[in-house]
Order: C-alpha cells, then sequence, then structure tokens
C-alpha cells in the first residue's frame, strides 16, 4: 500500500479513536490488526478515495463484488471519506462532497471552490462599484473583469457580463484620472501599523503644495472620492492633550502629491474613548472640527434615512410626537444636514 495515500485518509475506527491510514497501516504492519479485517477496510477507503479524486464514478455494485462486502459497509465507506473531506475544509479552502450522480448512477468528488461567488453576488458588487466611480478606468475595469470571473459557473460569468456590459462601457472616471490602488495600499498599510507618515499634498483652496507629518487612523470613501483620516502629529504636545481640541483631519487621496511611511510609532488618539469601529461613525462628514453631541427631536417619516446617514444616531424617546434622538459627529456639517432635513427636524441643539 502506497505512503504516500496511507498518509491521506482519515477514519475513526477502535471504539471512535481517530486514526491516519499511515498509523493503521503500520500497527498491521507491526502484527497489531486492530480487529479482522482492517487492513482489507484500509486498503478499500484508499481505492474509492483515489479514484473520486481522480474524478472517476464510484459504483456501488461494483465495489461490492469487488471486495466480497454488503452495500451497508460500502455506504460506511463513503460516509468515512465524506467526513474526512469535511475536515480538510479549512486545510485546503474547498468544500469537497461525494454526491449520487443520477444520470451517470454511480458516486463521484464535487468540489466547490469557496473563492467563488454565485451571479448575484458579482452582479451587486460590481454595481457597488460602478457607482461609486472611485478608481480610474484603467484600474477600475480589471477588478470588474476580475470579479466577473469568480461566478461559480460559466453562465453566470456571461449574465453579469451582458447585465453590467452598459454600465461598463459607459463609465466615466472622475476629473482627477488618477492610479490611486498602489497609494492606498500603502497608507492602509501605514494606518494598520500605526507609523506616522509625512504627506505632500495640494491644498483645495489655493492649490499650494503642503508637507506635513501626520498620524493616519483610516482610509474611508465618501461622495466619489477616498479620504485619509489622520491626526497632526504636533497634537502629542502638552497643550494639545484635552481630547475636546483633539480631531481628525481629512486628506483626499487623488490630493496627495507623495507621501513617506516613516518607521516611527505613534499612539491611536482615540484608542482610550472608543474602538475603530465607534471613531468611524463619527465621521460620516469628511469634515474637520471638535466632535459634537447633538440632540433633536425628528417627526418625519423616513427614520432609516437619518439613522443610516448618522452611524452613531441613537433613539432615545419615541413618543406621539417622534423620535427624540442623539447623535455625534466631527464638524460642524451635522447641524447643516440636521437643519437641511427642514420640518422634519425639530428642537436642534448642541450638547
Amino acid at each position: 500500500m502506497s505512503v504516500a495515500l496511507n498518509t491521506i485518509v482519515c477514519r475513526k475506527i477502535a471504539g471512535g479513536r481517530h486514526f491516519c491510514m499511515a498509523e493503521i497501516d503500520k500497527r498491521i504492519r507491526g502484527g497489531n490488526t486492530m480487529g479482522n479485517g482492517t487492513e482489507d477496510k484500509a486498503e478499500r477507503i484508499l481505492t474509492i478515495y483515489t479514484k473520486l479524486k481522480q474524478g472517476k464514478i464510484i459504483y456501488k455494485d461494483a465495489l461490492i463484488e469487488k471486495y466480497g462486502v454488503s452495500a451497508r459497509t460500502v455506504q460506511r465507506d463513503i460516509t468515512d471519506i465524506q467526513e474526512f473531506l469535511q475536515s480538510q475544509f479549512l486545510e485546503e479552502g474547498n468544500i469537497q462532497e461525494v454526491i449520487f450522480d443520477k444520470r451517470a448512477g454511480g458516486y463521484r468528488l464535487q468540489i466547490k471552490r469557496t473563492n467563488e461567488l454565485n451571479g448575484k453576488a458579482v452582479l451587486a458588487a460590481g454595481k457597488i462599484l460602478l457607482e461609486s466611480r472611485a478608481l480610474a478606468k484603467t484600474e477600475m475595469l480589471p477588478i470588474l473583469y476580475s470579479l466577473t470571473a469568480l461566478c461559480d459557473t460559466d453562465s453566470g460569468v456571461t449574465d453579469v457580463k451582458d447585465m453590467l456590459r452598459n454600465e461598463i462601457q459607459n463609465y466615466t472616471e472622475l476629473r482627477h484620472g488618477q492610479k490611486l490602488l498602489d497609494r492606498i495600499w500603502d497608507l492602509e498599510q501605514a494606518v494598520k501599523a500605526h507609523k506616522y507618515t509625512e504627506v505632500t499634498y495640494k491644498a483645495q483652496q489655493n492649490h499650494r503644495e503642503v508637507t506635513e507629518r501626520i498620524k493616519p487612523v483610516g482610509i474611508v470613501l465618501r461622495d466619489f472620492y477616498f479620504y485619509l483620516a489622520a491626526y497632526g502629529a504636533e497634537e502629542d504636545s502638552e497643550k494639545n492633550s484635552d481630547p475636546k481640541n483633539v480631531f481628525p483631519v481629512f486628506y483626499r487621496v487623488d490630493k496627495i502629491q507623495e507621501y513617506t511611511v516613516m518607521e516611527e510609532y505613534f499612539r491611536v488618539p482615540y484608542a482610550g474613548r472608543y474602538e475603530e469601529s465607534e471613531f468611524r461613525k463619527r465621521i460620516p462628514f469628511v469634515q474637520s472640527g471638535a466632535l459634537r453631541k447633538v440632540e433633536f427631536q425628528y417627526v418625519g417619516k423616513a427614520l432609516e434615512s437619518v439613522l443610516d446617514r448618522l452611524p452613531s444616531a441613537t433613539v432615545i424617546q419615541k413618543d406621539q410626537d417622534g423620535y427624540l434622538i442623539e447623535a455625534e459627529a466631527f464638524g460642524p456639517r451635522i447641524e447643516r444636514w440636521l437643519k437641511g432635513q427642514g420640518d422634519n427636524v425639530k428642537n436642534l441643539r448642541v450638547k
């Protein structure tokens, strides 16, 4: 019996103990049979498994005749192989199942690659990417083509391409036309490693180039543009130690002309106050400014639109007059947005 095959298949024997086939063979050769027919059982399972991996159809009647065993025994062998394949999912990353093929009249191995997606998921992801318009065409389209290729069926690939074809052909990239993938990757690495970064960016107001040393804490996508959220390095000083005076600044990634990730680490400014997910809830508007906590009454009919726009929002009271809501966000834009809701928002106050 092949040593390579011996090490492949594992099965439960001897009162539920778990043995590798190499161990079975070792004990047989050493004179310990672990019960009658163990060697035949190991050989039989390895043969079935090998044929399945080779893409062959396994016929139960043929196995019964070849090995002189019952139909129930063959079914147990197939079940043992099925259990082994399931145990290998985390190691191999594929879902492998022994299925009965009615057309062929026998059992075969079906492999579902977990790096594949169904057509519905690919279509939804493709539409999200296209609507974002966040990347130049030279970067966006290869991503879409690669995503489409992940469909789990050939017909799914064709269907998704047909459904997205018009949107792809008419994709309108943003005016800056810059490639951003390398920039986003490098800056996100700096974010995750908590490394100081020096950036040279073009100011939007006067188009002058400014160089600053910053503490990058996140990259977000808002209204077509990627932004780098960061704190200034000068906030390490004692005079800026008051949390009320510490707030993020946002740099449009396409406006960053040069950047250098430094080999010096910083402490995340908000680490002692809330987790990163909570920090992100407080930047629905990419505007610098102190953290504002507001309270207001919402009397409109689209409550979910307010809660979706303000991820930090919490309904603290509900009555016949509407909903009393609290929310937090950096910068004054939260107040302007709420005032823009007209008569649906009442009694707005900053706490």
